[in-house]
């Protein structure tokens, strides 16, 4: 460990004991403090808030200590917001969102961010779909995505924070910019968006909450299925389409090609699934017009860490090595633009 990382990780520790003593009656001390994320805009650290008399309270702290998030982000008190919103919205929704238990304020001096209850599971993709340990949740999982987003989509959006609202048109101008603003054109992306507006669908009469990034890697799985739905920070108001592409493509099912929802299963299953909880239809067609779209914007995010990484914001490998996955969404565009089904 660098001396700049166990300075940090000294003043991180001194800062989370003091506010797990204002925060928790029982709570003394901290213990077990250790980081999952890479990348210098968002960090989560889980630990341990331990007292008197075997006291312990798993935790999970999301922060950022610049303040920076990336330009599509809800700031880390609005995400606070919003699950703390969801969670009191009704015993469904509150069963896909974790307790938040603090939002940083300034005198915490801890950076923007907030304080969750951690909750026991698995979020690695490939240990879920291939550990003995989940052998009994794979077969439920995509029936429980389904239920889980259509219990989002449900959501009353009279209850929650302001949050963006994202037309299918904007949504479709705002990458148009960002492929005009790539310092080496794709033809295949400029194929995907006169593909796209060619097959503009009309926005939904009714604007939904979308998560935006639904997929394995956000959601904890222990072994009975679905527990929690993480990393709210780019839901938005818009099409509920979104995201039941967005868990279809092909970068989340880690290997399991075959099984378009998140290597996991078929789309029947999760169309099912969706309209039995939600009461409504799902048109294919725009679901897959939504793939074609998703699978350009990681494409163009993919394309975009180059620039996170050669301008130094930064530096990680795991960034340089997102910024080298372009190719592979060039295939799926062409892949998935080539059928007339959405069965790529």
């Amino acid at each position: 460990m660098s001396i700049t990382m166990s300075a940090e990780r000294d003043t991180l520790e001194a800062g989370l004991t003091a506010l797990v003593r204002r925060l928790l009656p029982r709570g003394s001390g901290i213990t077990g403090l250790q980081r999952l994320s890479a990348g210098a805009t968002l960090q989560t650290w889980s630990f341990d808030a331990v007292g008197d008399a075997g006291f312990q309270h798993p935790l999970i702290l999301r922060r950022s200590p610049g303040g920076l998030r990336g330009a599509e982000s809800l700031s880390l008190p609005l995400e606070a917001a919003l699950i703390r919103a969801l969670a009191g919205s009704g015993a469904t929704l509150a069963a896909v969102v974790p307790e938040v238990l603090h939002t940083l304020v300034p005198d915490d001096a801890l950076g923007d961010g907030f304080l969750m209850t951690r909750v026991a599971g698995e979020t690695i993709p490939r240990k879920i779909q291939r550990d003995e340990a989940f052998a009994a949740a794979r077969p439920r999982l995509v029936a429980q995505m389904g239920a889980a987003l259509a219990a989002i989509h449900r959501a009353d959006i009279r209850t929650l924070p302001a949050l963006p609202i994202r037309s299918t048109a904007a949504t479709l101008a705002n990458l148009q910019r960002r492929n005009e603003a790539l310092p080496q054109p794709s033809v295949v992306f400029e194929f995907a968006l006169r593909w796209l507006h060619q097959h503009q669908p009309a926005d939904p009469p009714t604007l939904r909450l979308v998560h935006g990034d639904f997929r394995l890697g956000n959601l904890i799985v222990g072994p009975d299925g679905l527990c929690t739905v993480l990393d709210w920070e780019i839901a938005h108001l818009g099409d509920p389409a979104e995201d039941l592409a967005w868990i279809c493509l092909p970068p989340w099912r880690f290997g399991q090609i075959d099984q378009p929802v998140a290597g996991l299963g078929q789309r029947a299953e999760l169309f099912d699934a969706w309209q039995q909880a939600s009461g409504e239809p799902i048109d294919p067609a725009r679901v897959r017009w939504w793939q074609a779209l998703g699978s350009l914007r990681w494409g163009l995010g993919c394309a975009g860490m180059r620039d996170w990484f050669d301008s130094g914001r930064d530096a990680t490998v795991e960034r340089a090595m997102i910024a080298r996955r372009v190719s592979e969404n060039e295939l799926d565009l062409l892949r998935l633009l080539s059928q007339e089904t959405a069965d790529a």
